[in-house]
């Protein structure tokens, strides 16, 4: 049986404006084992990012994580104060693999120096040593060792992403957080960037936190996916269990608007309307106003059913199962 590393409970995280609550991140459960991939979809909006922030306790002002647990190998992480969290979790447990790698690196400050000052914070390394050690990992990232010299804006799209990721793996930390790594990038970079998170993952044994609109990744790397919604995760399940028998409307939807290369050709749908403003979300299930079985008791919120064991779904339609 699988040890788990990452437990989310009821998780609240919203932006606090001069209109209301935006409710980013509104009432989001789920598990991951050590070793596990988890895949997070959905559109732009739905609260992908927010949630991958919330876990690594980065959200920005005005946002504030407002309830619920973040559980990290049995800790709950939101009781400890910022200077345990920095000390014992961020970076050394949890990392994260900003999105937009061409803003995340500094533009004034060599690679080596910014890989190196991870070493320096964290592990009180000497400033030749940190340097070394940020030679090592940009060869394990398939960088010349040479490029620690180099500034960001010398480096192409695929080298600065390769560059974040040798940063979130620095210290080999459980869990690495990867928020849209493949974002502009061609796809022949975006295989490699994908190959590489295999290769991390298998070599170190690391669980990754896939955040991504792209179904199709998801589909490469994941053990688990988790399709998020206006701020909520409508369906969860293994990856054969979600991308075989979709059971959610909106997770149908998704699947249905992606290209087929093999199998029985279909014709491609797409999902009318746009998400809700979730200053002011519909009640009950958010994505009524745009589901084509939506019924009158989809203005209460949906129950959570387990369909199959591991393979649960937020809609009114599979209650009686």
């Amino acid at each position: 049986m699988s040890e788990q590393l990452l437990q989310v409970r009821d998780l609240k995280t919203y932006f606090y404006t001069k209109r209301g609550a935006v409710k980013a991140v509104d009432g989001v459960s789920f598990t991951l084992n050590k070793g596990e991939t988890l895949g997070i979809a959905g559109e732009s909006g739905c609260g992908k990012s927010t949630l991958g922030l919330s876990l690594i306790r980065l959200v920005p002002p005005p946002g504030e994580i407002v309830s619920g647990e973040i559980l990290f190998e049995g800790k709950n992480i939101l009781a400890m104060d910022e200077e345990e969290f920095r000390r014992e979790i961020r970076w050394k447990g949890i990392s994260m693999i900003f999105q937009g790698a061409m803003n995340s690196l500094n533009p004034v400050y060599t690679v080596g120096d910014q890989l190196a000052e991870v070493f320096m914070l964290h592990k009180g390394y000497t400033k030749e040593e940190a340097l070394e050690e940020s030679k090592k990992l940009l060869s394990l990232v398939g960088i010349d060792p040479s490029r620690v010299k180099s500034y960001p804006h010398e480096l192409s799209g695929g080298m600065k992403q390769r560059v974040l990721i040798a940063m979130a793996i620095a210290l080999r930390p459980k869990l690495v957080i990867a928020d849209e790594p493949t974002t502009a990038l061609d796809v022949v970079v975006q295989a490699q960037i994908m190959n590489l998170l295999k290769r991390i993952k298998m070599e170190q044994k690391t669980s990754i936190i896939l955040i991504t609109h792209d179904l199709s990744l998801i589909a490469e790397i994941a053990d688990k996916v988790a399709i998020m919604y206006a701020g909520k995760i409508v369906e969860q399940g293994t990856s054969e269990q979600v991308y075989e028998n979709p059971l959610h409307p909106y997770t149908q939807a998704l699947l249905g608007s992606v290209p087929r290369l093999h199998g029985e050709l279909k014709e491609l749908t797409w999902i009318p309307g746009v998400p809700p403003d979730l200053l002011s979300p519909p009640p009950g299930c958010r994505f009524a106003p745009r589901c084509p079985y939506a019924h009158s008791r989809c203005r209460e919120d949906p129950p959570t059913v387990e369909v199959e064991k591991g393979h649960q779904v937020s809609c009114w339609l599979y209650l009686k199962r």
